[in-house]
């Protein structure tokens, strides 16, 4: 992986998992035993330290995945793991089907009205249920759902923009 590829974390590890050092994670993948499939994994330690990693492997466990991570065996080691932030890069993954998006993808493009109003850029999305919504900031921040084509007429990727019927007084 290049240093200047875009990384997307994809979980964590939150704890030991039994006493042969498995390790239990939080993934935030959909669905969630999707995480061993995006390999190698870039390590995120809390102090900072990373390290790539390929061959983990996993199951279902309650509310948590179990992991067997390559050349780990001891559950001392895995509880100093707790906290690693699980990274890929964003090649990694497969390309989005048609007007679907990675969230990631989207971060960082400019928004604007129909009308040529700029509201900002997105800064992050997050989903409540119903549908996602765009955090923009600008002059303030707006949450806009991410509804395609009722707001969000068009992500254009080589403009870096997105278009939305919004009314920029909301």
């Amino acid at each position: 992986m290049k240093d200047t590829e875009r990384r997307i974390l994809l979980g964590r590890i939150v704890g030991a998992f039994g006493i042969r050092g498995e390790a239990k994670l939080e993934s935030w993948t959909e669905p969630r035993l999707s995480i061993f499939r995006y390999q190698p994994w870039i390590l995120r330690a809390p102090n900072g330290d990373e390290r790539e990693m390929t061959g983990a492997r996993g199951r279902e466990s309650g509310k948590h995945l179990t992991a067997q991570l390559p050349g780990v065996t001891d559950r001392d080691v895995v509880e100093a793991m707790r906290g690693t932030e699980i990274y890929v890069a964003r090649s990694a993954l497969p390309p989005p089907k048609p007007d679907e998006y990675y969230w990631v993808d989207l971060e960082g493009l400019a928004v604007s009205t129909v009308d040529g109003v700029e509201l900002g850029t997105v800064s992050h999305l997050f989903s409540t249920g119903a549908n996602d919504v765009m955090a923009v900031r600008g002059d303030r921040e707006r949450l806009i759902p991410f509804v395609q084509p009722d707001f969000v007429q068009s992500v254009d990727f080589e403009a870096n923009r997105i278009v939305v019927d919004w009314d920029p007084e909301f």
